[in-house]
């Protein structure tokens, strides 16, 4: 693919996420409709919540306008766009991204999540999974990692002191408020929130990597004696193939392809900054399994490992963050090349945004602003950055 088509698709892209000042639905945001919370009966309902979230999910048809669910900001999609455009402003120092990276700061430092050791960030729904209900703001171990990289990345570019005053207690969040899971070595995973004790490998990774990213500004030794923990907890769980389930959980037990890499890039991240290089095998062993199990050779990203479909549109973003992450972007760019291919003809709208999930029969075409429009926002910003 040229690399003039990839720009062309992004700034479609672009032009149609700042035309909602990104802001968007989300497939888990279902529980937000005024219909539903004007219902106690449903809203006091475990399974009620459970059902009205993957109803919202998995209709091909959108209910939010009907049901009164109104498009706001995601934290997470805010720190995703903000590493976006702070790449843009890397490869050309455009006012226009400095002004973005400005705002998208002011956002995120007002959505804070309260009354936690350190600072952390949430989600702007009610979520009820399988395992646990969050209500909304409730601090995840996964938007915190992704917004800390972003005001990480926006602070080398502004030297804003207000975001170096922020970052400083991030860490205590990680090490003192989410909950652990030891094995018989007395190593460890983390919860996904302070509310729940669920083993989600890449939960626990992305404390890692938070903690590692935090380590150079601020050298705090207990960060990656921390993450060491975490890091051997999660390796000695590593499938011979390569594979990790997506937790210990027995209704946890698939592959898919955006959570391997995400284990893939944090445990680069922690070997990259810690010097620690004795996982490198598992790292090989995991990213072979990675580039082997989950693409097609016309260029299809699967979500699972043992299927086609769905395609999700969360699979082909983390695939070039990966590879770049890892150095391995223009080493595979013909695999890159194919399968960016594929995911601009089949699944961007003439308006610029990108569905949801392509399927064998039904697709998705929902325009979710932080799960579709932010994930391919900042993938294409390092394919973009890697080419220019």
């Amino acid at each position: 693919m040229q690399n003039t088509t990839a720009k062309k698709s992004f700034l479609k892209l672009k032009l149609f996420c700042e035309s909602q000042d990104f802001k968007g639905w989300d497939p888990y945001d279902g529980l937000n409709s005024k219909l539903f919370n004007k219902t106690p009966f449903l809203k006091k309902s475990r399974f009620a919540r459970l059902a009205w979230i993957q109803l919202f999910k998995r209709l091909p048809v959108n209910l939010r306008p009907i049901t009164g669910v109104d498009k706001t900001h995601n934290p997470k999609g805010l720190g995703l766009f903000l590493i976006g455009y702070c790449n843009l402003y890397k490869i050309e120092k455009k006012e226009a991204h400095l002004i973005q990276i400005n705002n998208l700061i002011n956002l995120l430092l007002e959505k804070q999540a309260k009354g936690y050791s350190g600072v952390c960030w949430g989600y702007n729904f009610d979520w009820q999974a399988r395992a646990f209900f969050q209500p909304k703001n409730t601090p995840t171990v996964v938007a915190t990692s992704f917004i800390t990289e972003a005001l990480i990345e926006a602070y080398h570019i502004t030297k804003r002191k207000d975001i170096l005053e922020t970052l400083k207690s991030v860490g205590l969040f990680i090490t003192k408020d989410l909950n652990k899971t030891f094995d018989d070595k007395n190593n460890f995973t983390l919860s996904y929130s302070p509310l729940d004790h669920t083993q989600v490998f890449n939960a626990g990774l992305l404390g890692v990597k938070t903690l590692c990213l935090l380590y150079p500004i601020f050298k705090e030794e207990e960060y990656l004696a921390f993450s060491k923990k975490i890091v051997q907890y999660v390796v000695d769980k590593q499938q011979e193939t390569g594979a990790w389930a997506y937790s210990n959980l027995p209704y946890h037990q698939w592959i898919d392809s955006f959570h391997t890499g995400y284990n893939l890039e944090c445990l680069h991240t922690y070997q990259h900054i810690s010097g620690d290089t004795s996982y490198q095998n598992e790292i090989d062993l995991g990213f072979d399994y990675y580039i082997n199990n989950f693409f097609t050779a016309d260029g299809k990203s699967k979500y699972y490992n043992n299927q086609t479909y769905p395609i999700d549109i969360h699979a082909p973003a983390q695939f070039i963050v990966t590879l770049y992450k890892l150095g391995k972007l223009q080493e595979y760019s013909n695999e890159v090349n194919r399968v960016l291919t594929w995911t601009i003809t089949n699944m961007q709208d003439k308006k610029g945004y990108f569905y949801y999930q392509k399927r064998k029969f039904l697709s998705s075409k929902i325009p979710y602003m932080r799960w579709a429009q932010a994930w391919m926002f900042y993938a294409f910003s390092y394919y973009i950055k890697s080419n220019s």
